[in-house]
C-alpha cells in the first residue's frame, strides 16, 4: 500500500513520540494498578444495570449464558490486545495498533470509532449511576423531581443532573493525575467487589427454583410495528434479532457485551505503565477472567430471586432484593453500585481522553490538545473538553439509546485489532513481543468472526447511527486530518523493510 492514505507509522517512531517532553505522559502505573483498572471498569453497568434489560427482553434466566458468550468473544480479542499493548506501549489502544499495521486512514477510522465508543460509554454509565442514586434517595423517602431525574421509562422530558455532575467531578480527578485516579479506583473497586460478593452469597438464600422455569423462554416473534429492530439483518440474512429462545441468548450477548469493554481501556494506559511488556497482558487477561466468573454468578442469582419478567431496568439487583422483602440489602447494593459505577465512568473517560490525545499528537486532530499539563503531566485540555461534552450528553440521552452504539463501536475495534495482529506479524516479524497471541492467524480470524456475529445481532438503527458517525469521520479526515498529519510532514513515511 503506497498511497498516502495507507502510510504506516513505525512502531519505533510511535515510541519516540512518547519521549518528547511536551507530549510525554507520566509513567506511574504498576501491574496491580492495571488489574484494578480492569476490574474497576469491567464490573459495572453489565451487572448493575443491563442485566434486568436483557433478561426481560431477550434471554430470561439464560442471561448467564449470554455473559458466557460475550466473555468468550472478549477473551479472543483480549489475546490480540495483549500482544499489541506489550509490543507497542503507546497511548491510543486500537488506534495506535492500526496505525502501525494498516495505515493512516484505517487508524483514523478506528480512532474516530473509539472517540464515539468511549464517550457514549461514559454517558451510559453516568446515567446508570444516576439511576442507583435515585433508588437510594427513594429508599430514604426522597424523590428527585422528574425534570432533574430523567429516569428510564419516564414520560417527562428532563435533564439528568446527577449524571452530568458525576462526569464533571471525575473530569477534575483525571486532570489532577493518573496516580490519584489509581488510588481512588483501588478504594472504590474494593467496595464494588464486596457488593458483588454480597449479592452472590446473600442472594443465593432467596433463590426460588420456579423462577428458572423456563431457563430459556420460548422464542417470540419481533412485532411488526418494530420493523426497525433489524431490517438490515433481515435483508442480508433473512432473520432478525430474537426475543427469547436460543437466538435471544445471542441477541442478549450483543447487549451485555458492553459490560466487558474494560480490558481495551487498560490498553489505552500502556504509555503510562512502568513495565508495559510484562504488566499489560496480566492486567488485560486477569481482569477479564475474574469479571466473567462474577458476571455469570450474579445473573444466575438475580434471575433466581425474581422472575425475569418482573426485573427492573434502572436498578435490577437492588430492586430484586426489595421484591424478596429485604430492603436493607437493596440499600446496601444501591450504595455499592453507585460507588462502583464511578470507577467505570472514570476509566471510560480516561480511555476517551487518551485516544483523543494520541490522535492529536499525530496531527489528525488539532495539536492544541496534545500538550500535557506542566505539573500534573496529564492531557488536561482534551480531558476538560470531552468531560463537558459528555456531561451534557449524559444529561439528555436515555440509557437504552446509548448502549447499543457503544457495543458496535467496541466490536468494530476488536475486528481491527485482530486483523492488525495478523498483518504486523507478517510485516514486522523482527519486533520483540513480550506476549504472543497463540495460534495466529487462526485465533484472530475466529475473533473477527465472533465479533462480526455479535455486531449482526444489534438493531439496524444502531448500524445506521454508526454509519452516519463514520461518514462524518471520513469527511473530517479528508478536510483536515489528511493534510495536518505529522506523517504527511515527515520524509520517513515508508513502511519498515521486511526482516531478512
Amino acid at each position: 500500500m503506497t498511497s498516502p492514505l495507507f502510510r504506516t507509522k513505525k512502531v519505533e517512531q510511535s515510541i519516540r513520540d512518547t519521549e518528547e517532553p511536551e507530549h510525554a505522559l507520566k509513567k506511574s502505573l504498576s501491574a496491580l494498578d492495571l488489574t484494578v483498572f480492569g476490574v474497576g471498569v469491567i464490573i459495572g453497568t453489565g451487572i448493575f444495570v443491563l442485566t434486568g434489560t436483557v433478561a426481560k427482553d431477550n434471554a430470561g434466566p439464560a442471561t448467564a449464558l449470554a455473559f458466557v458468550v460475550a466473555g468468550v468473544v472478549c477473551a479472543l480479542a483480549a489475546l490480540c490486545y495483549a500482544e499489541f499493548a506489550s509490543t507497542v506501549p503507546v497511548a491510543g489502544s486500537a488506534y495506535t495498533f492500526s496505525y502501525a499495521s494498516l495505515g493512516e486512514l484505517p487508524a483514523w477510522i478506528i480512532g474516530w470509532d473509539l472517540v464515539l465508543e468511549f464517550a457514549l460509554g461514559t454517558a451510559v454509565v453516568a446515567v446508570g449511576w444516576s439511576g442507583y442514586i435515585q433508588s437510594l434517595m427513594e429508599n430514604a423517602g426522597w424523590e428527585m423531581p422528574a425534570v432533574l431525574g430523567s429516569r428510564e421509562g419516564s414520560d417527562v422530558f428532563g435533564f439528568d443532573i446527577l449524571a452530568a455532575v458525576l462526569v464533571l467531578v471525575l473530569t477534575g480527578i483525571l486532570v489532577l493525575g493518573m496516580k490519584l485516579s489509581a488510588r481512588v479506583t483501588s478504594v472504590v473497586v474494593a467496595i464494588k467487589v464486596t457488593v458483588v460478593l454480597v449479592v452472590i452469597i446473600a442472594g443465593a438464600f432467596f433463590i426460588t427454583a420456579d423462577n428458572y422455569d423456563p431457563f430459556i423462554p420460548e422464542s417470540q416473534p419481533v412485532p411488526a410495528g418494530e420493523s426497525l429492530d433489524s431490517p438490515l439483518i433481515q435483508l442480508m440474512f433473512g432473520w432478525a434479532p430474537a426475543n427469547f429462545g436460543v437466538m435471544g441468548i445471542f441477541t442478549a450477548a450483543s447487549v451485555v457485551f458492553f459490560a466487558f469493554i474494560g480490558f481495551d481501556i487498560v490498553a489505552t494506559a500502556a504509555e503510562e505503565t512502568r513495565n508495559p511488556q510484562r504488566d499489560m497482558p496480566r492486567g488485560i487477561l486477569g481482569s477479564l477472567f475474574i469479571c466473567t466468573v462474577l458476571y455469570v454468578l450474579v445473573s444466575l442469582v438475580v434471575t433466581g430471586m425474581q422472575h425475569y419478567s418482573e426485573l427492573s431496568v434502572d436498578a435490577p439487583l437492588a430492586d430484586a432484593f426489595k421484591a424478596t422483602g429485604h430492603p436493607w440489602f437493596a440499600g446496601f447494593i444501591s450504595f455499592g453500585a453507585a460507588v462502583g459505577l464511578t470507577t467505570v465512568c472514570m476509566i471510560l473517560l480516561l480511555g476517551q481522553t487518551r485516544v483523543f490525545f494520541a490522535m492529536s499528537r499525530d496531527g489528525l486532530l488539532p495539536t492544541f490538545f496534545s500538550r500535557v499539563h506542566p505539573r500534573f503531566r496529564t492531557p488536561h485540555r482534551p480531558t476538560i473538553l470531552l468531560g463537558v461534552l459528555i456531561a451534557v450528553l449524559a444529561g439528555f440521552t436515555p440509557l437504552n439509546e446509548l448502549a447499543a452504539l457503544v457495543n458496535i463501536g467496541t466490536l468494530f475495534a476488536f475486528v481491527i485489532v485482530a486483523i492488525s495482529v495478523i498483518i504486523l506479524r507478517r510485516t514486522r516479524p523482527d519486533l520483540h513481543r513480550a506476549f504472543r497471541t497463540p495460534w495466529v492467524p487462526v485465533l484472530p480470524i475466529v475473533s473477527v468472526g465472533a465479533s462480526l456475529w455479535l455486531m449482526l445481532n444489534l438493531p439496524a438503527e444502531t448500524w445506521v447511527r454508526f454509519g452516519i458517525w463514520m461518514a462524518i469521520g471520513i469527511v473530517v479526515y479528508f478536510l483536515y486530518s489528511r493534510t495536518h498529519s505529522r506523517m504527511a510532514r515527515r520524509k520517513d513515511t515508508s513502511p519498515a523493510p521486511p526482516a531478512s
